[in-house]
C-alpha cells in the first residue's frame, strides 16, 4: 500500500482467499484492505496513538439517515457525554479533496452536529472547528488532543 502522510503505525494483516485484510482495532475484526480502508486505519491509529482518544469513544462505519437516504460515516469520536466531538471523512489517496467532499461531510454533519470535522485522503488533511451559533467554521492546523 501507498505510504501516507501519517506517522508509522503497527498494523496486523492477513490474507484470505487471495485478498489482503487489515485488523480494525475498533470493530475487532479483519476487514478488506482497500485504499480508503488503508486511510481509515491510519486515522484510527492517529486518533488513538497520537491524539490519545480512548478506543471506547471511537466508532467506525455506522449507518445514518440523511434526507431519508441511508449513508455511512467513516469515523466518529464521541465526547464522554455521548455528543459527537469529531466527524471524520476518509477518501482513497487517489481522490482529491474537493468541494464535493466537503459538501458530503457537511450534509452528514447537519444531522450529527460534531464540534470538529476532519477530511483526509491520507495525503492531505483538513480540520475544521464548527461554530453553530454564528453558522460558520474555521480551518485549524490540527484537531485537539483528548482531554479528560
Amino acid at each position: 500500500m501507498l505510504s501516507l502522510n501519517f506517522p508509522g503505525y503497527h498494523f496486523r494483516f492477513k490474507s484470505s482467499e487471495n485478498k489482503q485484510q487489515i485488523f480494525d482495532i475498533i470493530r475487532k475484526k479483519f476487514v478488506s484492505l482497500q485504499p480508503e480502508e488503508w486511510v481509515r486505519q491510519h486515522v484510527i491509529h492517529f486518533l488513538i496513538e497520537d491524539k490519545k482518544y480512548p478506543i471506547s469513544l471511537i466508532n467506525v462505519e455506522k449507518t445514518l439517515s440523511v434526507n431519508g437516504l441511508r449513508k455511512r460515516y467513516d469515523v466518529v469520536v464521541f465526547n464522554t457525554d455521548g455528543s459527537i466531538l469529531i466527524l471524520v471523512e476518509c477518501k482513497s489517496p487517489s481522490v482529491l479533496i474537493s468541494q464535493d467532499v466537503f459538501d458530503q461531510i457537511a450534509r452528514y454533519n447537519l444531522k450529527m452536529q460534531a464540534e470538529y470535522l476532519m477530511v483526509t485522503n491520507g495525503i492531505d488533511h483538513f480540520y475544521c472547528n464548527m461554530n453553530y451559533k454564528e453558522e460558520k467554521y474555521s480551518f485549524l492546523r490540527q484537531i485537539p488532543d483528548f482531554s479528560r
